[in-house]
């Protein structure tokens, strides 16, 4: 006997758990009928929503992180591809037709990756329960009365429950100590004060796939007079420890140097200078790049580095391509960096990345760079921090890729 074809998106739609199927980019894809009944949410309302601005924290409560606690479940699962539990959480949600005001959920959450043929995550199902009633209703046991056998019965599971989410964070966090330590150095040698004041810049910092969390490329971001600000990235040769300590010696003399000479491309050549003495700094690229928000210029240089990307607000890009030299240290004698600059008109977006992002074994660079300057024309109106994830997830490198990657993204 020949079993009928299974209808998996009508099963979907009818499953009683709550159901949202997420990009790698954190965009929603498809809802359910129950997600949408808890939620107070049409189908319509949600699809091609990042997942955090259909439902962010209640700016009204300081102490809300439901958003964040989830973020963070939600990359996990990209990185390590495999299922995430989040503990019974409060997470409020806005109130449909409310503007501003936010009803109290609790929520039990589980999100669970969906490999795709390249073995890459390509959609995240993300189940979320609702059980606010249930905690409402028994915050602790009656005062003149016991429980009953079923209450009892319910309130221990869901302790038990909660106690095993506790445990196994626990132990999460104790095989995560040494990659913590990791990261912990590469964040105070990664530390850029200036960034902060720059509410339209956003910055991804990804190590290779498999390795420690930390890596050879560096970012930086620095404030100079006259409105002005420096940007730049940098790549070292190598991963782990070793060029990360490279990283930083290089990071810092770049980062002084701009604050000191006249320009870009007299910046690089104290820093090409200083990489000299510097063991392992050799074959290291870089670009520095200066934005005058007076005149709308952007002046820099290249070091054998990946073009950055101006893309304007119509999807057009152009690569900053007109003053690339070669790496640090490639030439036997000195010889000055070369320097361009070009204009740019206020929505404009800046981007800044390594090799990481773009480049992909046996393929041309040419073919590389259309891919990526497709992607930014494709999501361009985007705001910077939206633009990066979706840049990353279009990319297919959301949990990481072979090489490390850095990237900035500025609203100019």
């Amino acid at each position: 006997m020949t079993r009928p074809e299974i209808d998996y998106q009508a099963l979907f739609a009818v499953t009683p758990s709550p159901y949202m199927v997420l990009g790698p980019d954190l965009v929603i894809a498809d809802v359910n009928e129950a997600a949408c009944r808890v939620t107070g949410r049409t189908r319509e309302d949600l699809l091609g929503q990042y997942l955090f601005d259909a439902f962010p924290d209640n700016p009204a409560d300081p102490c809300a992180d439901g958003a964040r606690n989830l973020h963070v479940s939600l990359h996990r699962v990209l990185r390590s591809k495999e299922p995430d539990t989040v503990a019974v959480q409060k997470y409020a949600i806005p109130v449909v037709g409310q503007p501003g005001v936010f009803e109290e959920r609790w929520w039990s959450a589980i999100n669970t990756p969906v490999l795709g043929p390249d073995g890459e995550v390509a959609w995240i199902i993300h189940r979320g329960e609702d059980v606010t009633a249930f905690l409402l209703s028994h915050p602790r046991p009656r005062e003149g009365g016991a429980l009953s056998d079923v209450e009892a019965m319910e309130v221990e599971l869901y302790a038990r429950a909660r106690e095993l989410q506790r445990l196994n964070e626990e132990l999460r966090q104790a095989h995560a100590r040494e990659r913590q330590v990791a990261l912990t150095l590469q964040e105070a040698m990664l530390h850029s004060p200036h960034l902060a004041r720059h509410r339209d810049a956003v910055v991804r910092y990804l190590p290779a796939a498999g390795s420690l969390n930390v890596c050879g490329d560096w970012y930086d971001v620095v404030d100079l007079p006259e409105n002005r600000c420096a940007v730049a990235v940098g790549d070292v040769v190598g991963h782990g420890l070793e060029a990360a300590a490279v990283m930083g010696m290089l990071r810092s003399a770049l980062s002084a140097s701009i604050r000191a000479v006249e320009g870009p491309a007299r910046a690089l050549d104290c820093l090409g200078l200083y990489a000299r003495y510097v063991e392992g700094a050799l074959a290291t690229t870089v670009v520095q790049a200066v934005i005058d928000y007076h005149a709308r210029r952007i002046t820099y240089s290249s070091a054998g580095h990946p073009p950055p990307v101006l893309v304007h607000q119509d999807g057009s890009c152009d690569l900053l391509d007109q003053a690339t030299d070669p790496p640090l240290g490639a030439r036997p004698k000195h010889v000055p960096r070369p320097q361009a600059d070009l204009p740019y008109t206020p929505g404009d977006t800046f981007v800044l990345y390594t090799d990481g992002l773009i480049e992909r074994r046996g393929e041309d660079i040419d073919v590389s760079l259309q891919r990526l300057t497709d992607a930014l024309a494709r999501h361009a109106r985007h705001k910077p921090e939206r633009l990066a994830d979706a840049v990353l997830a279009h990319l297919g490198v959301s949990s990481g890729a072979r090489d490390d990657i850095a990237l900035i993204v500025i609203r100019l």
